[in-house]
């Protein structure tokens, strides 16, 4: 740390994203990122003339995308917001609706706290129940904005729409952020409640289902006023950060909607393979709708389990926190089906939606 950096950040601790050796080839089960390739549209429109024009900025309404997801979810333009990735969103949401504090379990995604102490936010961090699940009644009028992860980003662990929905009734003077980065992999979404509640705000991404984490490109959806309120942060920082390339890609991905579903349900049926198959071996596990397990290894402490597991060329997540520090984080990519995209070999080299099958 230099002499120059302010004094409000010197005790910032930055958020650790999961490490990406080089030293040897690795299975790399450590950053919940998807086993498949993007769909070959998406390599179509980076090959097409649209994608010369990088002289060009981008349209900072990515108003094309932002048109086809509102279509998708029965909303108008102005309730969606794309930014550089889902964690931008969070960002702004920590910025914009904080002021009274945040509320968010004492075991979920880790940039929820970095947020906090760098903008020096007063956090509230109820702890989880039994089977590491969250209690609603926690989160309901404590006059904070709520961040919850559903599924949850640690655990996997989903809350039924019902609840949510319970947490944002129960919360009128509160913004309710629900982040939903994994709910593609066996959640409900909680969009349907953008029209039913003004202070609601989904937040969502292509980075795993889409299999666009290269690419960097999250949204939100809310009512207008909150979307607005979004842009203001947007636009007085970088109105730029969604980039052409990453534009023409994710415009391609939500159009192929079969290639989307054929590869979320080849990573549940694996999630489901793999699960059977740890809990056989004595593991224990929590009840995933993610497209990870969280996984504690019966007679191996979670430090003991990741270092056995990296030196044997597998990298898993492990959180150093007192109520998860047996487990670890882990993709699972078992091989019954996860070598292709509908889970079907017809042998003749393709899946069920008539894409070209590939090799995990």
């Amino acid at each position: 740390m230099s002499r120059f950096l302010d004094s409000k950040f010197s005790n910032l601790e930055p958020y650790v994203p999961g490490e990406q050796p080089k030293d040897r080839e690795y299975i790399k089960l450590n950053a919940n990122e998807s086993p498949y390739p993007p769909t070959p549209a998406v390599l179509e429109a980076l090959r097409s003339e649209a994608a010369t024009a990088l002289n060009l900025y981008p349209d900072a309404a990515c108003r094309e995308l932002a048109g086809l997801l509102a279509e998708q979810f029965g909303l108008g333009e102005g309730n969606v917001l794309l930014a550089n990735g889902s964690d931008d969103i969070l960002n702004f949401c920590f910025l914009a609706f904080c002021e009274r504090g945040v509320v968010f379990p004492d075991v979920s995604y880790g940039f929820y706290e970095v947020f906090a102490d760098l903008y020096h936010i007063d956090v509230l961090r109820p702890k989880m129940g039994a089977g590491l699940t969250i209690d609603p009644a926690d989160y309901t009028g404590t006059g904070r904005c709520v961040v919850i992860a559903n599924p949850n980003a640690q655990t996997g662990v989903a809350l039924p729409l019902s609840a949510v929905e319970g947490i944002v009734k129960g919360s009128p003077e509160s913004v309710v952020v629900v982040d939903e980065a994994y709910v593609d992999f066996g959640g409900e979404t909680a969009v349907p409640l953008v029209g039913k509640y003004e202070n609601v705000l989904v937040v969502r991404t292509f980075s795993k289902s889409a299999s666009l984490a290269g690419a960097r490109l999250g949204y939100a959806v809310g009512p207008e006023e909150l979307i607005e309120d979004l842009k203001k942060l947007k636009y007085s920082t970088n109105p730029y950060s969604v980039n052409r390339l990453t534009l023409l890609a994710g415009e391609a991905a939500l159009q192929d909607e079969a290639y989307f579903r054929a590869c979320c349900d080849a990573i549940m049926a694996n999630r489901a393979l793999a699960a059977e198959g740890l809990r056989g071996l004595g593991c224990r596990l929590t009840e995933s709708l993610a497209n990870f397990l969280l996984v504690a290894a019966p007679g191996l402490s979670g430090a003991a389990y990741q270092a056995a597991l990296r030196e044997a060329g597998i990298l898993v997540r492990y959180f150093d926190q007192p109520r998860i520090r047996d487990y670890q984080h882990r993709q699972p990519r078992g091989n019954a089906g996860a070598a292709r995209c509908h889970a079907a070999d017809s042998g003749k080299g393709e899946c069920a939606c008539g894409r070209q099958a590939w090799n995990a």
